[in-house]
């Protein structure tokens, strides 16, 4: 058992000083607020948050951040930085594929995230052929989540069809192709692995599953299976659901599938109001990636009429174009800002502070994303804690529920001092104990990769 006392914690009902936090075998095993330190606590100095789920991550689209901004025709959109994306993967084999993953999941750590959920579609060699282990890529992932400590929900990605209509993936998509059977194979050989903490199942989408195949992959995974799918992310991607499905992509899954707690619809950017009902009712977690959304020009989230509802939300990097999880959150209200013209739009009248609210939320559906017993500081959840250093500059002078405004809408990621995973301290003092070697071979492999 290990006893800490922290300053300033953020716990289910809101920010509490003077908390005792006892941790045995990984889970918080009791929960004190209000009180002092006694003899044998350790000290955490600080604001104490519950560890960030990163629901939506393509790792190896790290390495390609920035590599897509400019266009000479004025034509540049998510199609045109979807083919970019393609030619990237093509030259990934299983150890670039560990290395670029390895460095992203320290530095995810490092900005507060304490667990990721992998969408892991990149199954094959370039051209389709399988590797002679047909998990090599799935494994080289576990092997970057284990020595870096993260919690890692691999979810392995059915990828079938180029088109709402089913046409034939095209070249560039057949390292992505694999059958249901081969794809349930390919999950089952995962589970249990080091660095795997659990297994869901991922459909990259109503565009690249068609509906039958879609029905037997959910019925070959448990009942208790994350099941994830990008949904209503471009309108060209609602278009073509409309045409050949004959109803939008969320209120298609919402009526043909049975939604529940354990779906996340990533994106689901394009919703009428009744979809936005819908989706908030079902009990799903609406996987959020609003720097992503915003670079690639997808379009706003309907978070206040969705929030209003009881929706759930979580967030999630995919393309990691940023690594911080204030900064998510940061876009996800600014964007609110910007189309309501309004200021504190997550803000309410049970959670007065944004940040707060934001944070808490999105911790807590996105452990529940993941499978994951975390979200919280509570008794019998994970010890997942993030320490934010109250001596930073921007944070000078805040009370508790400030410093947390603070740190979300102005310090970021610098502010974060030490990250404890399942009671592991694996972020010190803003060190990672691997993170000196990661980031050596992340810039020899990404070099390679470029003059190839």
């Amino acid at each position: 058992m290990q006893n800490f006392h922290a300053e300033h914690v953020l716990l289910p009902d809101g920010v509490r000083n003077g908390v005792r936090i006892a941790v045995d075998g990984g889970l918080i095993a009791s929960v004190t607020p209000d009180v002092t330190r006694q003899a044998g606590d350790a000290t955490i100095r600080g604001l104490v948050l519950p560890g960030m789920a990163n629901v939506h991550s393509h790792a190896f689209q790290r390495a390609m951040a920035g590599l897509a901004e400019w266009d000479a025709g004025g034509k540049d959109n998510f199609w045109t930085w979807r083919e970019a994306m393609y030619r990237f993967a093509g030259r990934l084999e299983p150890d670039s594929q560990e290395a670029i993953a390895r460095f992203l999941y320290i530095e995810m750590l490092k900005a507060g995230y304490t667990s990721v959920g992998e969408f892991h579609y990149l199954h094959n060699q370039a051209g389709g052929a399988p590797y002679v282990r047909p998990a090599a890529m799935a494994e080289a992932i576990a092997i970057a989540a284990e020595s870096s400590g993260i919690a890692m929900t691999l979810l392995p990605t059915l990828y079938v069809s180029a088109a709402a209509d089913g046409r034939a993936l095209i070249p560039r998509q057949q390292r992505f192709g694999k059958t249901v059977d081969q794809l349930l194979r390919l999950r089952e050989s995962m589970r249990g692995k080091a660095g795997v903490a659990a297994v869901g199942l991922a459909l990259h989408s109503l565009r690249a599953v068609p509906v039958p195949q879609m029905r037997e992959a959910i019925a070959g995974v448990e009942a208790s299976s994350p099941i994830h799918i990008h949904a209503a992310e471009q309108t060209g991607e609602v278009d073509e659901c409309v045409q050949f499905l004959r109803a939008r992509p969320v209120e298609y899954l919402l009526r043909e599938f049975g939604v529940d707690e354990r779906w996340c619809l990533v994106h689901s950017t394009h919703l009428t109001a009744a979809e936005t009902q819908g989706l908030a009712h079902s009990g799903a977690v609406a996987g959020l990636c609003p720097t992503t959304e915003g670079n690639l020009g997808d379009g706003i989230f309907p978070l206040p009429d969705y929030l209003e509802a009881g929706g759930h939300f979580a967030i999630g990097g995919d393309s990691h174009i940023a690594v911080d999880p204030a900064e998510e959150l940061k876009m996800l209200e600014y964007s609110q800002r910007l189309l309501h013209r309004r200021r504190n739009v997550a803000a309410s009248t049970q959670v007065p502070h944004t940040a707060a609210r934001l944070w808490a939320e999105a911790a807590r559906s996105g452990a529940q994303a993941l499978g994951l017993n975390a979200g919280e500081i509570a008794r019998g959840k994970r010890a997942d804690l993030v320490a934010l250093d109250t001596e930073h500059v921007s944070l000078a002078g805040r009370d508790a529920k400030q410093v947390l405004d603070s740190y979300v809408f102005v310090a970021g990621r610098d502010a974060v001092r030490d990250v404890m995973v399942g009671g592991r301290w694996l972020v010190e003092q803003w060190r990672h104990a691997g993170d000196t070697a990661a980031a050596a071979a992340y810039r020899s492999t990404v070099a390679g990769m470029l003059r190839a």
